[in-house]
């Protein structure tokens, strides 16, 4: 694939077939633990652009489009959108790469990955960092994010498009145009009929389940790892009474609250910014 002056692009073929995406930034050489950063549920690899150009200084990192989502190949059956099959997905990522001993930084969904690969791959961990994530979800939230991603949202040009983030993500926290713009190109992607279209496939809406399974088996596996936690103060996803067993559980958990911010707060806040750092220096020590 070709190169970027700042990530390399890679392609890698699942088990059934499909042809998954993702972007390999840093030195794959370098000696500290590298990241594997895990989007939102229809998110992708150009939401970790500028964190993992930041982070790359000093390690690698690693940056993938789960199947249905930006450059991957969109699954024609809907029924494998679902955790098991991305986190197989992510093992076959894991060794096509040549990625041991990741620290795994998960957003909303990846968080929730990240805690399935605790149990499915522990010996590829050393860390984990969860996003506005836990064992326990809102309802209200899951049927906004169902809404949302079940149809798509065709913009007639970026500053439509920019509008439409807006109202769908009233509590991001970016806090002028330029940030907008790029959460907006993150978000939609240019169709051949000339306007902007979501960049994912809108059956992942179908999978969505109301079946619920004991999320804090997943959680309690990560006990033997360094984990940060975030919570964004307005999240409807992460409530603060779950975020505080999340300690009570986990007595080491590494945990912030990020003000004015629901879901999920964004890596570049100078908040979440330093916490990771400092994380990341404490993992590289021990390394």
């Amino acid at each position: 694939m070709p190169e970027s002056p700042s990530y390399r692009e890679r392609r890698y073929t699942a088990q059934d077939g499909l042809s998954l995406y993702y972007r390999d930034y840093g030195d794959p050489l370098s000696r500290r633990p590298p990241v594997l950063c895990l989007g939102g549920l229809a998110r992708n690899s150009k939401d970790f652009h500028a964190f993992a150009g930041r982070l790359a200084r000093a390690r690698r990192v690693v940056c993938p489009d789960y199947r249905g989502r930006g450059r991957s190949d969109y699954d024609p059956d809907w029924r494998n959108y679902r955790p098991e099959v991305y986190g197989n997905d992510l093992f076959h990522l894991m060794a096509a790469a040549d990625l041991h001993g990741v620290v795994v930084c998960g957003l909303s969904l990846g968080g929730l990955l990240a805690m399935g690969l605790s149990v499915t791959a522990p010996a590829q961990l050393t860390a984990v960092i969860l996003d506005d994530v836990g064992p326990e979800l809102g309802q209200a939230a899951i049927d906004r994010i169902r809404d949302y991603i079940g149809r798509d949202h065709p913009q007639p040009d970026w500053p439509a498009a920019v509008a439409e983030v807006k109202r769908l993500f009233p509590n991001l926290g970016l806090k002028d145009e330029a940030g907008w713009r790029r959460f907006a190109e993150a978000t939609f992607r240019s169709g051949e009929d000339g306007r902007l279209h979501v960049d994912w496939d809108v059956s992942l809406a179908k999978a969505l389940s109301h079946d619920r399974h004991d999320l804090w088996v997943y959680y309690r596996a990560l006990r033997p790892f360094p984990v940060l936690a975030f919570r964004g103060a307005l999240s409807d996803v992460l409530s603060a009474e779950t975020f505080a067993r999340m300690a009570e559980v986990k007595p080491d958990l590494v945990r912030v609250t990020v003000p004015e911010v629901g879901h999920v707060p964004l890596l570049d806040h100078p908040q979440v910014e330093q916490a990771i750092d400092d994380f990341l220096a404490r993992i590289d020590e021990r390394s």
